[in-house]
């Protein structure tokens, strides 16, 4: 194309005298040119389509010319000379570069008069129309003097106006793009396309790769990879990696070792861009390098930081696989601007200490207190990053979530459901239960039930049994009112959705009969347990304390005669010797307790003591028949169960889902169940572990009558202490 742009600029010059009708060779010519653009187009791009799928290969100089439409004035030893007034067209088709295009493409002499008629023979022809003339030369000084800021500004409108990917490369074919260009032209790409759902996205990538202007816009960005700005350059590897172009194509490694090579030149943006780029990109052996080189760019950066900024995008940079020690000198970097934290570097800090997989506890400690003071002025999102970044760190900060839980509870009327449903996923995350705020939005949940969709619904029914919490004095009404606005939607709810749904409901007790119905049925029973499902294991395992919670609490539950479900494999049991001791200093001998019982219905004990009704005496209990030994009424068999801190709420006795449920099924049973939170246990003396088990096996008369010699009343807190 710019081969013929090129021969009809020619004809423009005021210097050249017409040969032939140029009304007719006009129209010719443009008709050539047309016919032959498709032509290449459609040679462009099988030619560009290796670079996509191969490292190999080298395009011919003569294709890449055509591909990649520069001036003349750029290729090497093709390069064409200004020509004078007196040059011929026989001399621009007899060139090398002349030869090369026409070798590959035949038609290109179309564009052209015949090698051996040049134009001095055919100088006395008819000459061109004088309007005709003016009207081009017009045309050409329009566009020759157009400032590059206008056409700039053009193309960038045309560019915001696109909807997906395709209108993109639409754009790009009417363009010819500079290196800038091309770069937003991906970035552009990326940025549709990650607003789109998934189904979208698949779509819009296959319609993208297989956009005849795709190949071409890639090679254009591989061939100017070393004339881009460096932020040109990292947005472009970026878009590409995002838009899933595979990393072992041409186009993407040659990205990667021109970043190398300029790496000492970027500043602090490209080389965060670079980093969240390098995060997501598989290892190879030239990604390897290129994280090795920033890692050390950045070591080298440490002692030339002045602002919590840069240092942020320098701690962004290094990325989770970074040596401990370059993270420790960064950390103590951190702390010697400590001074210099305001309040965005704050909550910027959670999210960084997160990104680089570092707990660093005087920084979060102080970024905490700052938080606490000013939660009123944090945005929602801000409040959620760093409640995700608090669960990725594992870090536990019961006053900052209790802070952060009752602003919202105190401003619930301006949050959204969904909004406040994100604050009740991100603490479930934590394990923090905040029961004021869970009141407050069930009562919310009571008064409009209709405006919650199915989503809503589930995520609800998931944070409140994961809690093991219902509002105080209304939970028939609140999951009445869940149940109503679930049963809407069974016609078209997953059956997985609604297994998990199902279990939630188990978890907090309720049996609505509509759900269980639709669940039980052999359809749903056969698509969760075939083959085809990913997660037969944790369906069957949900499945089958579902039908446990049945046939313990809901015996009159008409269940269809068809369901055979295997058990699930029992839970790996543990030894716990300071409980086993305590016991052993609380009751005498080893032989009034029993541990690891095995339960029929695949629960299990830690310790069991058998006693009297009263709980005022242990009886010796034989190992054989200690499961076997029937309830009648005046005995009362005790469990002790230990339980590590993620079975029970943040910093609470408070038990969550499972331990819940299968602390009422031990009561359903006959158990008295005793709790003991094996860190908080740990913590204590001996002295301490002895009077908290008497507290909890003996009854209260009993054990306040009971004291052992030499040992003082302790005061056993039901709360243990902050872990």
């Amino acid at each position: 194309m710019m081969a013929a742009r090129y021969i009809r600029c020619m004809r423009y010059m005021p210097i050249f005298k017409p040969v032939v009708d140029c009304s007719i060779h006009r129209s010719h010519m443009r008709t050539c040119t047309s016919c032959n653009s498709r032509q290449k187009n459609a040679q462009n791009v099988n030619a560009n389509k290796s670079m996509l799928t191969t490292h190999t290969g080298i395009i011919d100089s003569s294709v890449r010319f055509l591909c990649q439409e520069t001036p003349l004035s750029s290729l090497g030893d093709t390069n064409v000379k200004e020509q004078n007034s007196k040059t011929k067209v026989s001399e621009l088709t007899q060139s090398p570069l002349a030869f090369n295009v026409s070798s590959k493409y035949p038609n290109i002499n179309n564009l052209s008069h015949p090698i051996d008629v040049n134009i001095e023979e055919k100088q006395d022809s008819v000459y061109m129309d004088p309007l005709e003339e003016d009207d081009s030369v017009e045309e050409k000084r329009d566009v020759s003097e157009m400032p590059k800021e206008l056409l700039q500004q053009k193309f960038s409108e045309a560019l915001r106006k696109c909807t997906s990917p395709s209108d993109v490369l639409d754009l790009t074919m009417k363009h010819s793009l500079t290196c800038k260009q091309s770069s937003n032209c991906l970035t552009t790409m990326w940025d549709i396309t990650k607003k789109m759902s998934e189904e979208q996205k698949c779509l819009q990538r296959r319609l993208m790769f297989e956009h005849p202007a795709f190949p071409q816009l890639c090679y254009e960005v591989m061939e100017a990879a070393r004339k881009m700005t460096s932020q040109d350059l990292v947005y472009s590897l970026h878009a590409l990696v995002k838009l899933r172009v595979s990393q072992r194509t041409r186009l993407i490694q040659t990205l990667v070792r021109v970043c190398q090579e300029r790496l000492n030149g970027f500043d602090e943006r490209a080389l965060s861009i670079l980093a969240s780029c390098l995060e997501v990109m598989d290892g190879s052996k030239n990604v390897d390098t290129l994280r090795s080189g920033l890692q050390l760019l950045v070591e080298l950066w440490i002692p030339k930081i002045m602002s919590v900024l840069s240092l942020q995008t320098m701690m962004r940079c290094i990325g989770k696989d970074a040596p401990l020690s370059l993270k420790k000198k960064l950390e103590y970097k951190a702390l010697s601007l400590m001074d210099q934290f305001s309040l965005p570097n704050c909550q910027h800090m959670f999210t960084t200490l997160a990104k680089i997989d570092l707990l660093s506890l005087p920084i979060l400690s102080v970024c905490s207190n700052r938080i606490i003071q000013n939660v009123n002025r944090i945005p929602f999102w801000w409040l959620i990053h760093i409640l995700r970044s608090c669960s990725d760190l594992q870090y536990r900060n019961e006053v900052l979530f209790s802070t952060i839980a009752n602003y919202v509870t105190s401003t619930m009327y301006m949050w959204q459901t969904k909004q406040v449903l994100l604050f009740l996923s991100a603490f479930e995350s934590l394990g923090f239960r905040p029961p004021v705020l869970l009141d407050k939005f069930a009562e919310q949940i009571m008064q409009n039930p209709e405006s919650l969709t199915l989503k809503d619904v589930l995520i609800i029914l998931r944070v409140y049994s994961l809690f093991n919490h219902l509002p105080a004095c209304q939970h028939q009404r609140f999951l009445d009112s869940l149940t109503r606005v679930l049963e809407t939607y069974l016609p078209k709810i997953p059956a997985t959705e609604l297994l998990r749904a199902v279990y939630s409901y188990c978890v907090l007790g309720y049996f609505p009969q509509v759900p269980f119905n639709s669940l039980l049925q052999e359809n749903i029973l056969n698509e969760l347990l075939t083959s085809d499902n990913q997660n037969i294991e944790l369906n069957a395992r949900l499945l089958h304390y579902i039908v446990l919670c049945l046939e313990l609490e809901n015996p009159a539950f008409i269940k269809p005669i068809n369901i055979a479900l295997g058990k699930p494999p029992p839970a790996s049991t543990t030894t716990h010797p300071g409980v086993q001791q305590a016991l052993h200093s609380l009751l005498g001998t080893t032989s009034m307790f029993q541990q690891n019982v095995q339960l029929p219905n695949n629960y299990y004990t830690d310790f069991q003591i058998h006693m009297d009704r009263d709980r005022r005496k242990v009886f010796p209990v034989d190992e054989v028949e200690a499961s076997a030994r029937p309830f009648d009424g005046h005995s009362c068999r005790v469990a002790v169960l230990c339980c590590p801190a993620s079975s029970f709420c943040l910093d609470t006795m408070h038990p969550k889902d499972k331990l819940a449920m299968k602390i009422r099924h031990l009561k359903v049973l006959g158990y008295h169940v005793v709790l003991v939170h094996e860190q908080a246990f740990e913590k204590m003396k001996e002295e301490d572990q002895v009077e908290f088990l008497r507290r909890k096996v003996f009854s209260e008369d009993t054990a306040s009558d009971h004291n052992l010699q030499n040992h003082q009343e302790v005061e056993i807190r039901e709360t243990p202490p902050q872990l």
